[in-house]
């Protein structure tokens, strides 16, 4: 078996220096197409505190930061990646080496949780859904946006595909698969949002509410 998580770490080490400036698809392109619908989104969403998970060269909090203050976290298993966002200095950020199944904070301490084009390498992505939940606070939102398809293109990918690259894609599903993954793991989805091509945007809330 592949060990998904060593190969997605090499494959980002390597691409960490020139990732922003290569808008192609396997570097940057998909990703801007994501975190700019998700800057869109929260541009009127009243937050505090947001973690991206998988958080790359800091793309997503640069935007962020740009329209409202905030105090923002990025995790990313690439440290490589977190050596180019740190170089940044993006104000009022924080930036951990971590995997999106075992982050390394408190129960509660999130408005928003972000995932931009990296939950297909996860090998373990109930998890990392599960710990999303559990660090958001009650009614705060999960943001995930990637690409990929359900059907008989998603079973050609995942069988046939993915399996031959040493990239660390580990699993592609469709907007409609995402969205029944985080109904089962334990959100309410609030909204679904085709952006272009095969990429798509999934939100979910936490229920409860704020102490």
């Amino acid at each position: 078996m592949k060990d998904i998580e060593n190969l997605s770490k090499e494959h980002f080490n390597k691409q960490a220096a020139i990732y922003d400036e290569t808008d192609t698809m396997y570097y940057s392109k998909m990703p801007k197409v994501s975190c700019r619908h998700t800057a869109e989104y929260l541009r009127d969403f009243k937050y505090e505190s947001l973690l991206d998970v998988g958080c790359g060269t800091g793309y997503l909090l640069e935007l962020l930061i740009g329209q409202k203050p905030a105090d923002y976290h990025g995790l990313d298993l690439s440290d490589e990646m977190l050596r180019v966002a740190g170089e940044k200095n993006i104000p009022n950020s924080t930036f951990v080496l971590g995997t999106a199944d075992k982050l390394p904070y408190e129960d509660g301490s999130f408005d928003v949780v972000t995932c931009i084009q990296s939950f297909h390498h996860y090998p373990y992505p109930d998890n990392a859904m599960k710990e999303a939940l559990r660090v958001l606070k009650p009614d705060g939102i999960y943001l995930l946006s990637d690409t990929g398809m359900g059907g008989i293109g998603g079973w050609i990918e995942n069988h046939l595909i993915l399996p031959r690259l040493k990239s660390g894609d580990c699993r592609v599903e469709g907007m409609n698969g995402i969205a029944k993954m985080m109904i089962r793991n334990g959100f309410q989805v609030i909204d679904t949002k085709k952006l272009t091509g095969l990429v798509y945007t999934v939100i979910g809330k936490k229920s409860g509410k704020r102490g």
